[in-house]
């Protein structure tokens, strides 16, 4: 076990910074999968496993789109948003991840980040106890995420379609991420993307609960 898990931190705010943040351009909608599929090969796609991802849990919260706040098997990853490229690819840079249960202070801080103040009455919380406190509060929303992803490259860039299930609703999606930006602008055209409209997973729950 690694020091930062040994203080109940899985990376740190300060190692989660200095790892290269990925431009990142992805959609959604129904028929996806299929559109990719046909071009793909024509872009001389390499394809990487198909991968059950486990289920994850989203923190949506009213007052940002900038705040990716989410836990896979107990561990609660935060990425924010910190610019765009010329072409309107969004770049989220990790934040840290943190292992429940977690204590006050570590609840405090992804508070803040989500922009939403809670009494905290406790000296440790479970993930059990803090999607209850996000249901009971008018201000986040907890969504049930699962997803079935297909990896591949084209040229070097990563890419994905997956089939994704938000609180049950199923819904396509396809991305590219890269810090090579002509190269995914290049990909997304190659993939048949390039003209619907670049959503990120947070916009995406938001529609499907009605946020």
């Amino acid at each position: 076990m690694n020091s930062h898990m040994e203080k109940n931190v899985a990376i740190s705010s300060s190692d989660a910074e200095k790892i290269i943040p990925r431009a990142e351009f992805r959609v959604f909608g129904h028929g996806i999968i299929e559109r990719v599929k046909e071009k793909m090969w024509e872009a001389n796609a390499t394809l990487f496993k198909a991968r059950k991802m486990p289920n994850e849990t989203y923190f949506l919260s009213v007052h940002t789109d900038a705040v990716n706040v989410k836990v896979r098997d107990g561990l609660l990853d935060i990425k924010t948003k910190i610019g765009e490229t010329p072409e309107g690819y969004e770049i989220f840079q990790p934040r840290g991840k943190f292992q429940f249960p977690v204590k006050r202070d570590e609840l405090i801080t992804i508070l803040q980040y989500l922009e939403v103040p809670m009494e905290l009455d406790q000296e440790s919380y479970t993930l059990d106890a803090f999607i209850a406190m996000a249901k009971a509060s008018r201000e986040l929303v907890p969504v049930s995420v699962e997803k079935m992803r297909y990896g591949f490259t084209v040229n070097g860039i990563i890419s994905e379609y997956a089939q994704v299930w938000l609180n049950g609703a199923l819904i396509e999606t396809a991305c590219c991420e890269s810090e090579n930006y002509g190269g995914i602008k290049t990909t997304v055209a190659a993939l048949g993307i390039a003209e619907l409209p670049n959503t990120n997973y947070l916009k995406a729950a938001k529609q499907v609960v009605g946020m």
